[in-house]
């Protein structure tokens, strides 16, 4: 019994008559013991209050947005540069070109912004249904629907207007769904037979595919962006040299199978000179380049004029409008956003993450990479458009989505970098662990505590 049951004096002196608490008192302990013996609920780290993953956001990396923004307007600003004259000519419109390029980038944005917003571990769910959409459209587009140009079938036109480039899906889509499988294959992805065989599989598709239109830029491309997200998983070095072996001996046999046209391709780009007619695109390329200068000719003061200047050619385009500062300030801006992508994979929350950042860190790197050699020389023409600048709708917007998903594993970086594969093998979002220095487990409190 307290003081204040039994009765007495206040601190004050006052008197006062005894109360009896006990009734309250007894009910309140029992309260109070059922609720400490009752186990407090425990959520897992990583999973919020409805089942779903528990995100710690902060802003996304402000890198990737302002390079990918500043490479889209000027990649708008040269299309309309390089396409105003021709299209005026032929239309007396200047905008026929870029009007369709402006409103591709306003919906790619748009698919930008929301998928930096959405939870990319959404997409494990949907990878497989990703990737098997991207094949039927691989192989629709090799049927008499698809659309030819160039001696190859590339497009699939819907409507009058919009046509789609499967082969821009495929890369996105196989980026998607090979960081989903190389996380939930985990170690094991050392193993020849786990780990090797199942990768060569599931990449042969894309690679036949695309190469059956025949694409050999694209499906370069392809066989690096995989290859790449095969070394970061952590496969066996010799598994590996295999299969850049393999590779090699694909592209070789691709090319004899492309016949002629392929082979005079690498004689042309061994010395252009020799045959001024079939190597007249890296001729005009290299002129434009000279053209240039330091600080280049001016917008629309074109002294060279580049065969495909809105796409295959787009950088020659910037070298001789914007000189050599110009394209050093393009070139900038993709390793900015190289730089940016590598940061985003080494601290991504978890193994899917840290993968898909790669995966599209890749594709757009090496693609950039190849698109500026040809320009310059280093490699044979391959018909390689150079993300976010030349003129494609689907190419931008495609491009935009994977800056998106890079943007939102940014949103959960942490210093600490990658997780173990082995933590990351569930099938979906719903169990991944979401590591990091300011992430910790909810645990009961002490035995009364509410």
């Amino acid at each position: 019994m307290t003081e204040r049951a039994r009765g007495g004096l206040d601190y004050a002196g006052r008197s006062y008559a005894p109360v009896d608490l006990e009734p309250v008192n007894r009910a309140s302990v029992r309260r109070s013991e059922r609720a400490a013996a009752r186990p407090l609920p425990v959520r897992p780290p990583g999973i919020g209050p409805k089942g779903g993953p528990k995100r710690e956001l902060h802003d996304p990396d402000w890198v990737i947005v302002v390079a990918v923004i500043a490479l889209a307007a000027i990649g708008i600003l040269m299309v309309y540069s390089a396409s105003a004259i021709p299209s005026y000519a032929l239309t007396q419109n200047t905008f026929q070109m870029v009007a369709p390029q402006i409103a591709a980038g306003l919906a790619g944005l748009t698919a930008m912004i929301v998928l930096a917003k959405l939870d990319y571990r959404y997409l494990r769910k949907l990878s497989i249904a990703l990737a098997i959409i991207a094949l039927v459209l691989l192989v629709i587009v090799l049927t008499p629907i698809g659309v030819a140009s160039g001696g190859s079938s590339r497009w699939i036109r819907l409507g009058s207007f919009f046509e789609v480039h499967p082969s821009e899906v495929a890369k996105l889509t196989m980026v998607i769904y090979l960081a989903h499988w190389l996380a939930t294959r985990g170690t094991q992805i050392k193993s020849f037979f786990h780990g090797a065989v199942p990768f060569w599989i599931i990449v042969a598709p894309f690679v036949v595919l695309v190469a059956r239109e025949p694409d050999i830029g694209t499906t370069a491309v392809i066989a690096a962006i995989a290859l790449t997200l095969f070394f970061v998983a952590g496969a066996n070095i010799f598994h590996l040299g295999m299969a850049l072996a393999a590779a090699a001996a694909g592209g070789g046999l691709l090319i004899l199978a492309v016949g002629d046209y392929a082979l005079r391709r690498i004689q042309v780009f061994l010395d252009p000179w020799s045959d001024p007619a079939a190597g007249y695109h890296t001729i005009k390329g290299l002129e434009a380049l000279a053209a240039g200068g330091l600080f280049g000719t001016g917008l629309g003061n074109d002294r060279v004029i580049v065969p495909y200047a809105y796409n295959d050619f787009v950088f020659s385009v910037i070298a001789q409008e914007l000189g050599f500062v110009g394209g050093l300030v393009v070139v900038g801006l993709f390793v900015a956003l190289a730089w940016a992508g590598i940061r985003t994979a080494l601290r991504a929350p978890d193994t899917f993450g840290g993968l898909l950042a790669a995966g599209v860190t890749a594709w757009i790197s090496f693609q950039a990479i190849i698109h500026i050699c040809v320009v310059v020389a280093l490699v044979p023409v391959t018909g390689i458009t150079l993300p976010f600048v030349s003129q494609g709708g689907s190419s931008l917007v495609v491009s935009f989505a994977a800056a998106g998903i890079l943007l939102s594993v940014s949103r959960e970086t942490v210093e600490r970098g990658w997780v173990n594969a082995s933590a990351d093998s569930g099938r979906g979002y719903g169990r991944t662990y979401i590591p990091g220095s300011r992430r910790s487990a909810i645990v009961a409190g002490p035995p009364g505590r509410t």
